[in-house]
């Protein structure tokens, strides 16, 4: 039987393996720019701090290709999380036996109307016959730690809301990138999905709802560059401190933005973009975004993030309203284990997934397990949420943790997923840690990863960050070439070891357009080999390669974090 581990242990040492190749790649490589061969058999590796480092710092919102994530997560980056102090404990006895589900989600829903609070667990097996629903802001579910509550799952979501078929034909289920048994998602927004759903109509994730021509203009904006603090608008007087709204930017005829998104290069210019109908569908790009100041003398905006785009005439740049976002709510202390069953062919799940936000902003997972799932962790046109000591275990999953339908500025950290407990069924596909959908300026830090890929799954997510991870990479990435690029500018891979020396979308100075990857051990292409998606040079940089654990700042996310704000 497998030793079990907590989500504390979410950044162990690499395996014996990992280490000896990396020693081995030193030697051999150490002709290469920034590379570290040892004085002795013993000397300690000499800390390295890349060039890329230097210039970022000197520049750190409008670097090429470093993206400024120092301010991702919930509430920018802050934890421990809120306590909320009205708790409501559940009558149900957690003896695995009873279903506890409709008791939780009326202390959820009762901790909502009486505008917050936290619905306790106490130590034990609680079995859930339905899928739980955080649906109101300032609400908590706490377990008494993810070693002492479980939440035994016993139907899919296929069982309880029924098939969910993809917009894009076919057989293909959608509830294999979409869902949670654990849901965090507001009310209106969850009422528009199951009923789009129950009439087989497929419901829009993102961030302005089912019909995207119902969002309501607050103010037009005048240009600024990306990384700015601070914009001009027309009007404040329906703007406040505090307000979520939503940064919205149309592409025009020419594909100018998705260009921008790209780096503006040359080979940005010379791609086709008309026959990439999946990609052109994620566009307007939406931004949701804190307001942290208003000048109504100076018409000025402040917002608690850097733009994270240009500001142009021609992409009718506004802010708008937005699905009202879930705010403020976490899950936390607690397993969620579904009842064992084989992985289903790949894009078939019937949807036993864990813990998913959708149109969640400022919210949170914490010390969280799932186990058997088809899918781990989901964040679907959520930003600013924080998954801190998450674990994916069991008999593996189709995506451990997926973040798609324009998910931005989220942190995953100290995460892991476990190498899986039964073989893998023909057919099924393991991606590991997704990315897509114009998905920005999300961070994955201090992960360890049995298995699984670094999945930039189409759709050109861009500026997003993986640092300081150990990987087995024996998963494969994913995408439908309808979906256009796998990157877009500034993808960043800092301190990367993979133990088994598999390429697969680690070193990405070849395929991502104004991209960064710094202290990686030697790896070597399989079978799964890309071609860049633009043409010319990519203006990537590739510092510290053949090393390992030599790159100083160790983690690019704590890093920045330490920077002051200019």
């Amino acid at each position: 039987m497998q030793q079990e581990r907590t989500p504390a242990d979410a950044h162990p040492r690499p395996t014996r393996r990992g280490l000896l190749g990396a020693a081995v790649a030193v030697t051999v490589t150490g002709a290469v720019t920034g590379a570290v061969t040892p004085t002795s058999a013993t000397a300690a590796p000499r800390r390295k701090t890349p060039p890329l480092w230097r210039e970022f710092t000197a520049t750190p919102y409008t670097h090429p290709q470093i993206p400024y994530i120092g301010r991702a997560g919930f509430r920018t980056g802050r934890h421990p999380f809120p306590h909320h102090t009205r708790v409501h404990h559940i009558d149900v006895p957690p003896d695995g036996r009873t279903d506890a589900a409709p008791a939780i989600n009326r202390a959820l829903a009762e901790a909502g109307r009486q505008g917050g609070g936290t619905v306790v667990l106490r130590p034990g097996t609680y079995r859930v016959d339905g899928l739980i629903h955080l649906a109101h802001d300032n609400v908590t579910l706490r377990g008494a730690g993810s070693t002492r509550t479980t939440l035994l799952a016993t139907k899919s979501l296929t069982d309880l809301i029924g098939p969910y078929g993809s917009r894009y034909g076919g057989d293909k289920s959608s509830w294999s990138w979409a869902g949670g048994l654990i849901w965090l998602c507001p009310q209106f927004r969850w009422t528009s999905l199951t009923a789009a759903i129950a009439a087989k109509n497929w419901p829009f994730e993102g961030w302005t709802g089912n019909r995207r021509d119902t969002w309501e203009t607050l103010t037009t904006i005048r240009p600024a560059h990306r990384g700015s603090w601070s914009v001009t608008v027309a009007d404040t007087s329906l703007l406040r401190k505090g307000d979520l709204v939503l940064l919205r930017l149309s592409d025009d005829s020419d594909h100018t933005l998705l260009e921008h998104m790209a780096g503006d290069g040359a080979g940005a210019k010379a791609y086709t973009w008309d026959d990439k109908t999946k990609l052109t569908s994620y566009v307007p790009y939406e931004w949701p975004v804190r307001i942290a100041a208003v000048d109504p003398g100076k018409r000025r905006v402040t917002f608690e993030r850097p733009l994270p785009l240009d500001v142009r005439l021609e992409w009718d740049a506004r802010l708008t309203t937005h699905v009202a976002a879930l705010t403020n709510s976490g899950v936390e202390g607690l397993t969620l284990e579904a009842v064992e069953s084989p992985q289903s062919p790949h894009l078939l799940d019937t949807g036993y997934n864990g813990v998913t936000f959708q149109c969640a902003y400022d919210c949170w997972a914490d010390d969280v397990v799932v186990r058997h799932v088809d899918n781990g962790f989901g964040l679907v046109a959520a930003s600013a949420c924080t998954l801190r000591r998450t674990r994916v275990t069991g008999r593996g999953s189709h995506h451990p943790y997926f973040c798609r339908e324009g998910s931005h500025d989220n942190l995953v950290e100290d995460f892991r997923i476990d190498a899986r407990t039964t073989p893998a069924p023909p057919g099924t596909q393991l991606h590991g840690i997704n990315v897509e959908g114009l998905s920005s300026y999300n961070v994955w830090s201090r992960g360890h990863m049995e298995m699984g890929t670094f999945d930039s799954h189409r759709g050109m997510p861009f500026a997003n960050v993986r640092t300081d991870i150990t990987v087995e990479n024996n998963g494969r990435h994913g995408g439908d070439a309808s979906a256009g690029p796998l990157f877009g500018a500034r993808f960043t891979h800092w301190n990367i070891r993979v133990t088994n020396e598999r390429a697969g979308l680690m070193k990405i100075d070849g395929l991502a357009p104004h991209s960064a990857t710094v202290g990686l051990n030697t790896v070597r292409e399989f079978d799964q080999i890309d071609a860049p998606d633009f043409t010319g040079d990519l203006q990537s940089r590739l510092e510290l390669y053949g090393t390992t654990d030599v790159v100083r700042p160790r983690n690019l996310y704590e890093a920045q974090r330490t920077l002051p704000r200019r």
